[in-house]
């Protein structure tokens, strides 16, 4: 899809796709009974995950029962981190009052496969009847640190918990225990929610600032508007804070006193803030209301307008009808292209649901030379393009010119495996490829798609690129890293900077968002913070999943199965199809449909970009 805007008219507001559904009432109570229905002695084997439960069904702890033994404290506790309760009121019950006061619950969440379970640890001597122990155990899955960040996670988990009888009540207490929650991956996506916050690219051209999403998890069902505001005025989280700025002056917060927020009748919202936003500027203000317009409408889609104010005062309004920021891609795309016989570039319209193709004008569109790879520029004026050996690449004018002329770039690999990858362009307009030589393997960066390369810096990058996506944001690149007989998805952070009078572009902090595959076939942007990922995992069978950058899965259906896909495209819009290259040549996918044919002598299909 194109740019969303600020601004954007009537029909791109109708075509934004929905975010997730909330309730903001209570339509079901669920009561954890984790204790009522424990036995009065007895070890404690692991306390599995709550089945899952609709997510407008609130769900509240039960408080411990007078005279509980350890293991029911136990359980009921590990029962009440799973529940809607916003201040862990319930869970705070299962602690001394001095526990109570040291435990932050909001400092973690930790994701086992399953429910954690809980060992009694034995001191070897005779027990302590007023005193006792348990380990929490399980596999690590994830982590959602204080910033609300998702990442995947591996390995064990070992954590202890100590429990003491109280000498006055006679009652058991938990007095010892980890920071954070820790809970069974099944509560958590029923508990957890992904939404995107948005702050602005640093360093874009100028103009329309570009906005880039930042994902985060928020309880589902504790006021997660709300959440969300304050989560967006606390700032971008640590992966994503070197190169994106918020228009919220420092310490800007909620006002005192402010605990709840909810659009009026008219779908618009008020945002009071306090004294630190009171002088800010028509032209932040209304970049503030952008970054809280495109982050609330992922949590409540029908909302129109934001309103900020301080001091009792409006400082500014915005709706759609005016574009101070845009996200997404510059231009909603036009066409999808591929290579048809291996040599002529052709493009059908992207919203066209037939089959008939079109020659692209200039010299990609009457070829003889064998070509395997392509990539059109954003604005869809050029397109780069790898020969068949994979030596050469060339940049051609997508709207005159007789011939590709010479290469831009020349790799020096022995086999053609050993050379330049499929190309991309990022949204300054700069084309990206990847020298696989192994003599000297480079990541490089045509400005303009000309001139010398320059050498992007990957200092923690380990294995060889195999292929190069960049995002719309011009913030983070996609890369497929293979070491030995692994091909992994890393998501890279792009730094541009200077060396004297040189520019410098470097990808930082590379992490993969795919640790259960083993082997990435394709991939592909397809949406602010969302990829599309064909892959296998270890003894598996090819398929097709969708993955946030965060690492996570993101809600909804996988795209349908598909046979042999060699390679595959998609934009920022569910309305405009996945394109594919399989065994039956290029298909494309309509939500909730199947696979369509459209061409069977084509390959290297790909959206702008």
């Amino acid at each position: 899809m194109g740019r969303h805007s600020v601004g954007a008219d009537s029909e791109r507001g109708a075509r934004r796709r929905p975010a997730r559904a909330l309730a903001y009432g209570a339509l079901g109570v669920v009561l954890l009974a984790g204790c009522a229905s424990m036995p009065d002695s007895g070890d404690l084997s692991g306390v599995d995950s709550t089945p899952q439960q609709d997510t407008q069904v609130r769900v509240f702890a039960m408080p411990p029962q007078e005279d509980a033994q350890p293991v029911e404290i136990v359980s009921g506790f590990l029962e009440a981190l799973t529940s809607d309760d916003p201040t862990y009121s319930t869970a705070r019950q299962y602690l001394t009052g001095q526990a109570s006061k040291t435990w932050e619950p909001t400092l973690s969440t930790t994701v086992l496969a399953n429910g954690p379970g809980t060992e009694p640890v034995h001191s070897g001597g005779r027990d302590n009847s007023d005193d006792q122990s348990f380990m929490l155990t399980g596999a690590r899955v994830a982590r959602v640190d204080s910033q609300q960040a998702y990442s995947p996670d591996s390995g064990s988990y070992d954590a202890p918990l100590h429990l003491s009888r109280d000498k006055k009540t006679q009652q058991w207490r938990i007095d010892r225990l980890p920071q954070g929650v820790v809970m069974g991956k099944t509560d958590f996506q029923r508990n957890y929610m992904s939404v995107n916050k948005y702050y602005f690219a640093v360093g874009a051209a100028a103009g329309t600032p570009t906005a880039v999403a930042d994902p985060v998890y928020v309880r589902r069902r504790v006021d997660p508007l709300t959440q969300m505001v304050r989560s967006l005025l606390n700032g971008p989280t640590n992966w994503l804070n070197q190169v994106v700025r918020t228009s919220f002056p420092t310490r800007t917060a909620l006002q005192k006193g402010v605990s709840a927020l909810a659009p009026d009748d008219q779908n618009k919202l008020t945002v009071p803030l306090n004294k630190s936003a009171a002088r800010v500027g028509p032209t932040k203000c209304n970049e503030m209301a952008a970054q809280l317009l495109f982050t609330l409408q992922n949590v409540t889609p029908a909302l129109d307008e934001v309103e900020l104010r301080s001091g009792g005062k409006q400082l500014c309004s915005l709706n759609e009808d005016h574009a101070v920021a845009a996200r997404g891609s510059v231009n909603t795309p036009g066409y999808v292209y591929f290579l048809q016989g291996k040599s002529r570039l052709v493009r059908i319209g992207a919203e066209n649901a037939g089959t008939r193709t079109d020659p692209v004008p200039g010299p990609l569109g009457d070829n003889d030379k064998e070509l395997r790879s392509v990539a059109v520029s954003r604005d869809e004026h050029s397109a780069a393009t790898v020969s068949g050996d994979g030596k050469s690449l060339y940049v051609a004018s997508l709207e005159s010119g007789d011939s590709l002329g010479t290469p831009v770039l020349i790799s020096h690999g022995k086999s053609e495996n050993d050379r330049l990858t499929t190309p991309s362009w990022d949204p300054q307009g700069d084309l990206w490829v990847a020298d696989r030589n192994p003599d000297d393997p480079r990541l490089l960066v045509l400005q303009r798609g000309k001139g010398e390369p320059l050498t992007v810096k990957t200092p923690a990058l380990d294995g060889r690129i195999e292929d190069v996506k960049v995002a719309a944001d011009g913030v983070r690149v996609a890369l497929v890293v293979a070491k030995g007989t692994q091909r992994s998805l890393i998501i890279g952070r792009i730094e541009r900077g200077t060396e004297g009078d040189k520019p410098t572009v470097s990808v930082l902090e590379p992490r993969s968002i795919t640790p259960d595959l083993e082997d990435i076939t394709a991939m592909s942007w397809a949406g602010d913070s969302r990829l599309v990922v064909v892959g296998r995992e270890q003894g598996g069978v090819q398929t097709i999943l969708y993955v946030q950058v965060d690492g996570s899965t993101p809600e909804g259906p996988a795209p349908a199965a598909l046979s042999g896909v060699k390679e595959i495209t998609a934009t920022d819009s569910d309305l405009l199809p996945l394109v594919a290259y399989s065994e039956d040549g290029i298909v494309r996918l309509q939500t909730g449909a199947q696979w369509q044919k459209v061409a069977t002598d084509g390959m290297a299909p790909v959206y702008p970009g």
